[in-house]
């Protein structure tokens, strides 16, 4: 077993790696982009055995790195500040360096314990769905551009042409202005036009591929997700892809945090509030927050429950943070005991 300490820093990472017993192997720094994060993982694995890899808890720069890691199926775990207090002093060298900082984050994660971290890991169809997820996600991207740029084309060859928001995401729209395009006179713009045009087409087609894709491989690893309303196989896709394995949460508390749907208390004297919590995966709060929206507009129960918020006092979107603790909770039991889970609403 080789655990693999990073110090994170905004413009490099530096890895140093230990044995079971605390003893430095190798040591290496990277460049805090995607080619350097992949010349880091060429390294780790030259040195053999099973890898486990330990960030120091610094979302705001470690992030990126530890998304690269979970994408190519590496175990990644998260070391809070507080553990590394004394941490330094087992390290012989005096000062403070990258190095140094690396090498204490590796040993105080053994010192801890490295079951005793939460730690994610994907693997087999579960990063299958992670991979598929952001392909989607690429995709889409590329699309939307596309589309902005064809808009401005539209508008310059046909003032008049009014297109709903969304309008070009539809084959059979898309068809309808490919034949307006084909009896169009032939100029640089609508040879740019035709193109963008067939270029949508396409992405489209492989989008909705994916997405039957996602439908299927979610299926067979959680059915019930699907089962829930407002969980389609976008965002159930995302739920798994973002959680990593359940399995390293003790209870969903913990899995609120992670998502930043954990309310933050500030309350002094008599007044009794909580804040956002802006930190956490925030691309596992999207999902949350659009399974959210879809429920608000879609479930009775769930419109019935932000209208008892609101009459307590709460804000529309105080309203909505509390739903999304609620479904947060009602995720963690669904992923955690699927055939003990009524398939009823999370709200009543």
């Amino acid at each position: 077993m080789v655990t693999i300490g990073i110090d994170p820093h905004k413009d490099t990472h530096w890895a140093v790696a230990i044995d079971e017993v605390g003893r430095q192997i190798a040591d290496r720094e990277c460049r805090a982009v995607s080619d350097g994060f992949g010349e880091m993982l060429a390294w780790a694995r030259t040195l053999g055995g099973q890898r486990t890899w330990v960030l120091e808890d610094c979302r705001h720069v470690s992030g990126p790195f530890e998304r690269f890691l979970i994408d190519h199926g590496e175990r990644a775990a998260r070391l809070a500040p507080h553990l590394m207090a004394q941490a330094r002093g087992t390290v012989r060298e005096r000062g403070k360096s990258d190095p140094i900082d690396a090498l204490a984050v590796a040993r105080a994660a053994l010192k801890e314990g490295l079951d005793n971290l939460s730690t994610a890991q994907l693997g087999g169809i579960e990063l299958d769905i992670r991979l598929l997820h952001q392909h989607h996600q690429r995709l889409v991207r590329q699309r939307t551009a596309l589309i902005n740029d064809l808009r401005w084309n539209l508008h310059d060859l046909w003032p008049d042409l009014k297109l709903p928001a969304r309008a070009l995401n539809s084959l059979k729209l898309q068809h309808q202005l490919a034949r307006r395009l084909a009896r169009a006179a032939t100029s640089a713009r609508v040879k740019i036009a035709r193109d963008e045009l067939r270029r949508i087409r396409e992405l489209t087609r492989a989008i909705h591929q994916l997405i039957h894709d996602l439908h299927t491989t979610v299926s067979e690893v959680a059915p019930q997700l699907l089962a829930e309303t407002g969980i389609g196989p976008i965002t159930g896709a995302q739920l798994i892809g973002e959680i990593a394995g359940i399995d390293r949460f003790a209870n969903d508390s913990k899995l609120a945090r992670l998502a930043g749907c954990a309310p933050i208390p500030v309350s002094s004297g008599r007044t009794d509030r909580h804040r956002l919590d802006r930190g956490g995966n925030r691309q596992l709060n999207n999902a949350i927050h659009t399974i959210a929206l879809t429920r608000l507009r879609h479930d009775p129960r769930t419109a019935a429950y932000i209208a008892r918020q609101r009459q307590t006092g709460k804000t529309h979107r105080e309203a909505i943070r509390c739903l999304k603790r609620h479904l947060i909770r009602r995720i963690y039991q669904l992923l955690t005991h699927p055939n003990q889970i009524r398939r009823t609403a999370c709200l009543t």
